[in-house]
């Protein structure tokens, strides 16, 4: 095993607890905003990590992942499932067509659904291999040129194409807020779109504004250096 490794790999005592510490703090912002205990779930963002690391985070009852790139996925999470029937794998990051029939195999939700041409593709691939994974919209709701999703004019009639021409399972919206501006005011409007075209699931929230999110509705919240650390360097490199 590489030393890089070892060295980056947290203890399963420290992430045990690291894990507890953030479903404590999920479970004060659930009762702070008045909504039923249990209504938002972690998605622990394990991108970068081995997978000692996260059979570890397995074993203190972390159920939901989430991974950034498909190929890393591919070489990590095929025997994880195998021995861990009720983990769900979400794909929060970037997809590229040519990914596409891959992440419909590998992955139960996928939150970044940003472009037409994605979307025709992932209707295609679920059709021939007769899996439909749950989908995101990704909004790009601080409409940064550098940062994928779609714009919040455009999303309506984005929803309804997918639902009605191609038929995906879309279940819910995705945002990542500009790192500048206050978090608060993109959660209001991711809400308010998914509240107009009557979509239960949000994903929003990350470690620094979680709490924030889970105030304006959040379903899902995504979780990583607080759970598992710095990160790896030996993910990165074995797949690239």
């Amino acid at each position: 095993m590489s030393s890089s490794l070892e060295d980056a790999k947290i203890s399963s005592e420290n992430l045990a607890n690291n894990l507890a510490g953030v479903k404590a703090s999920i479970g004060a912002a659930e009762k702070e905003a008045l909504r039923k205990k249990g209504a938002v779930n972690l998605v622990a963002v394990s991108k970068t990590h081995g997978p000692e690391t996260i059979e570890d985070a397995i074993q203190a009852g972390q159920k939901i992942f989430g991974e950034n790139r498909v190929q890393e996925a591919e070489a990590k999470w095929p025997d994880l499932k195998e021995r861990n029937s009720d983990i769900r794998l979400h794909l929060i990051g970037p997809l590229q067509r040519n990914k596409a029939a891959l992440a419909v195999s590998l992955f139960d939700v996928i939150e970044t659904i940003d472009r037409l041409k994605l979307a025709t593709a992932l209707t295609r691939h679920m059709e021939e291999i007769g899996r439909r994974p749950n989908c995101f919209i990704q909004v790009n709701t601080g409409e940064e040129s550098q940062k994928a999703g779609i714009l919040p004019r455009e999303t309506d009639a984005f929803i309804a194409k997918c639902r009605t021409d191609l038929n995906l399972p879309i279940v819910g919206l995705m945002c990542i807020p500009p790192v500048d501006e206050e978090p608060s005011l993109h959660f209001a409007l991711l809400r308010e779109i998914a509240e107009r075209n009557e979509l239960p699931e949000l994903s929003m929230g990350m470690s620094a504004d979680f709490e924030t999110a889970i105030q304006f509705g959040a379903t899902y919240v995504r979780v990583g250096t607080a759970i598992f650390g710095p990160r790896s360097d030996y993910w990165q490199s074995k797949v690239a």
